[in-house]
């Protein structure tokens, strides 16, 4: 089966990111487990997961910008539980900022995706 999203650089940022939070929630603590641990690790993902699921569907328009929606909607919910993250004291400003600024790129990467679905629609086979 073609994974051509892999060679998406949203993806890789996204994907990437989402390992770094993974990391990252390892040190907070356990009673965190059930909401900020489990939150910020599930948002971060669907990131990547919104990105692979859109790229498949790519030939449908409104399907493909409505996928890459919800993965710019889960972007922005992981900015939210970074900011509790930090205002929480479980991770250091400098830390925080580098996370933050790639979810930014990954946001504005997803926004181009959503005003120009027609730069990533199949080439057809003829």
């Amino acid at each position: 089966m073609e994974r051509g999203y892999l060679k998406l650089t949203v993806y890789q940022k996204a994907f990437k990111l989402a390992m770094e939070i993974f990391e990252l929630t390892k040190s907070f603590p356990k009673e965190e487990r059930y909401s900020l641990t489990d939150q910020i690790r599930r948002s971060s993902r669907a990131v990547a997961s919104a990105v692979a699921e859109s790229y498949r569907k790519r030939q449908y328009e409104a399907y493909f910008v409505n996928k890459v929606s919800d993965g710019d909607m889960e972007n922005t919910e992981t900015q939210t539980w970074l900011d509790f993250a930090y205002c929480c004291k479980y991770v250091i400003k400098s830390k925080y900022n580098e996370l933050m600024d790639e979810s930014i790129q990954v946001g504005k990467m997803l926004n181009h995706m959503i005003e120009h679905p027609e730069k990533y629609r199949r080439k057809s086979s003829s």
